[in-house]
């Protein structure tokens, strides 16, 4: 208990120092939204990077403001128009696990920023962490990790991340 209380902390310390952008309590998103109409669109999920290159090119691309989407409630972007057409069609199998928050963190109970840097496609789905070390950490027990976010995200998901005791 006491080691899970220090990685907690630690987390909590790092995502501070990050600057994690937490727009909107269900998916992760950072400033920057495009216009739509006119009207400031919501903040940009996965940091503006194309969540459809992470399958397609085996790495995080930087998506164009020209090839956007509103989806649930968040700004996805895109690298190539047939991108955006692609995750159009079936948005469910590119959008990020947890709204784009780190897979770790909500395996812990807390949401924290998911970095698109360190990222990992598991039985078809894109889970992305805050850094390097709790990445690796991450890796250590990736199924039991999946298993414990998963309970955990349907407590969580509505709440912003100064709510989650």
């Amino acid at each position: 208990m006491k080691l899970r209380t220090l990685t907690v902390l630690a987390l909590a310390g790092l995502a501070f120092a990050a600057g994690p952008a937490f727009a909107g309590p269900e998916v992760n998103t950072a400033p920057g939204g495009v216009l739509v109409g006119g009207k400031p669109a919501p903040g940009l999920a996965v940091h503006g990077f194309d969540v459809v290159s992470f399958f397609t090119d085996g790495k995080p691309t930087q998506g164009e403001a020209k090839f956007a989407v509103v989806h649930k409630d968040a700004s996805y972007r895109f690298a190539s128009q047939a991108n955006l057409d692609a995750f159009t069609a079936n948005p469910a199998k590119y959008e990020p696990a947890f709204g784009g928050y780190c897979a770790y963190g909500v395996a812990v109970n807390a949401k924290f920023d998911g970095d698109p840097r360190y990222w990992k496609i598991v039985e078809g789905k894109l889970y992305l962490n805050l850094s390097a070390e709790i990445q690796d950490a991450w890796n250590k027990d990736v199924a039991g990790n999946i298993a414990k976010a998963q309970g955990n995200w349907p407590k969580i998901a509505s709440k912003l991340p100064s709510e989650i005791k």
